[in-house]
């Protein structure tokens, strides 16, 4: 067992890139007109060839067993990597058109994007906390990136206080787990659990941990950040925010649950409540809101509470539709973002429900995608939603978690009504003004929302490479 730099390749080669990014002003002059975001999609295209050229059926391990490269890396590698390219996509129109276009931002998004496989891999607790807290500051940044407006100043302070709040609750219990067992790596955690019980310190430990990583994954109740942030953060943050930086947070999750603590049932009580809870309160609250960008925000806690259900099934079947459904939930996602975006127009002007009566008419191309990606959200047949859900609650079934199901059925039958209600506003209503949003789609933008519409609907109905990918990765 030794560094083996081999294991961390794509993670170095996104640092390089991230400085190399940097340093190109100083280096070449501020004068000189530069492509920063080639540097990103050079970046990530390369590393995401790599995942599937490279036979690396068993990598072994890094740094002296603190990195692990296993297929659960690979995967969450997979997945960062191709919300990066997306991300990529939608902020270059988006940063032109707001007149913010720099190197600064592509830079943060290789370092977070490298920061969260690097989490992903760890199993050391406090690497894990070093990881969380580089991408929370890097995400600090790109909350508050567009200057020039009040509303994302505003939303990077209260994701930086409430923030560095629950990175005090991780950390602490962190230190209560070091305690117990005398060190922080994942496997001698174990240890100390199946030595010791359910001990009061490992408890009270795992659950400051829980804690920080809730906040992170905006479960119930630690989700009151997330609203205010994803509506006032530029549209390519929001996203990233909704899928990619919540994704870290289950993956980091599910490896500390399993892999810390398999002999302890009491965390596994904790999740089926939070999942209820959170489930729950994203849809109901979502019912209520007239900013799309809320609305979305309320559906991605809902689509959080879907998630914990397939944690709380546990391995092999639980893990397998929580990966799958990672990706299901990235790719509908991230083009109901990327529609919205380009229907937002300069300084996120309409944002209202309200602004997109009659938008099927006046842009059918954009509607109709945005369609889809509503009604895969929903969980509607033939769509990628309503695969990923089928796979969460049968994995449920099977470990007879009835009520559970019943639960999450119930709250999906409430989400369909706020996604429809954009849906029929586009259709079936008339602005009363005459006057509403025609936007031109940037070529970057229709490529992206071609390739998502259609993922959407292919891995609805073929779902066979994703899940099997997802099945190899469940190792632990």
């Amino acid at each position: 067992m030794d560094i083996n730099y081999s294991v961390l390749t794509p993670e170095i080669f996104l640092a390089l890139i991230g400085i190399v990014t940097l340093l190109l002003p100083v280096l070449i002059g501020e004068g000189r007109k530069l492509r920063y975001e080639s540097g990103a999609l050079i970046a990530f295209s390369v590393c995401l060839i790599a995942i599937f050229v490279t036979d690396r059926p068993d990598s072994g391990s890094a740094f002296y067993g603190m990195i692990s490269g296993d297929a659960f890396t690979d995967f969450a590698r997979f997945l960062f990597l191709s919300v990066g390219l997306v991300i990529v996509a939608m902020a270059i129109p988006y940063l032109k058109q707001e007149e913010s276009y720099n190197e600064e931002f592509f830079a943060l998004l290789i370092f977070s994007t490298m920061v969260m496989s690097l989490i992903a891999a760890s199993r050391d607790l406090l690497l894990t906390f070093i990881g969380i807290e580089i991408l929370s500051i890097a995400s600090y940044i790109m909350v508050a990136f567009r200057i020039k407006s009040e509303r994302p100043v505003e939303a990077g302070l209260k994701y930086f206080f409430l923030g560095a709040f629950s990175s005090a609750f991780l950390l602490y219990g962190i230190a209560l787990l070091y305690g117990a067992s005398g060190s922080t790596r994942y496997a001698a955690v174990a240890m100390a659990v199946a030595e010791q019980g359910s001990s009061p310190l490992l408890l009270a430990g795992l659950g400051l941990v829980g804690v920080g990583l809730a906040f992170k994954a905006t479960f119930v109740p630690f989700h009151v950040w997330s609203p205010d942030v994803y509506e006032g953060a530029p549209f390519p943050v929001t996203a990233f925010l909704a899928v990619a930086s919540k994704a870290a947070a289950i993956l980091v999750l599910l490896r500390i649950a399993y892999e810390c603590f398999p002999a302890l049932t009491e965390w596994q009580n904790v999740c089926w409540i939070a999942a209820v809870l959170t489930m729950l309160y994203g849809n109901i609250a979502a019912l209520t809101q007239k900013n799309i960008k809320r609305m979305l925000a309320y559906s991605s806690i809902a689509h959080a509470g879907y998630l914990l259900v397939g944690v709380v099934a546990g391995r092999p079947a639980g893990f397998r539709s929580v990966l799958f459904y990672l990706f299901a939930y990235a790719v509908m996602n991230l083009g109901a973002f990327a529609v919205i975006q380009v229907l937002a127009g300069k300084g996120e002007s309409f944002q209202q429900i309200s602004d997109y009566s009659g938008l099927g008419f006046r842009s059918p191309f954009l509607s109709a995608t945005l369609a889809l990606f509503l009604f895969s959200l929903a969980g509607i047949p033939f769509t990628a939603g309503f695969t990923g859900k089928f796979f969460l609650f049968a994995a449920a079934v099977e470990q007879q978690l009835y009520f559970l199901v019943v639960i999450g059925l119930v709250a999906s039958a409430i989400g369909i009504y706020y996604y429809l209600k954009v849906i029929v506003t586009m259709y079936m209503k008339t602005n009363d003004t005459g006057e509403g949003i025609t936007p031109s789609v940037p070529p970057a933008i229709r490529v992206v929302v071609i390739i998502l519409a259609v993922a959407t609907v292919l891995f609805g109905i073929l779902p066979g490479s994703i899940l099997k990918f997802a099945g190899e990765a469940v190792l632990f």
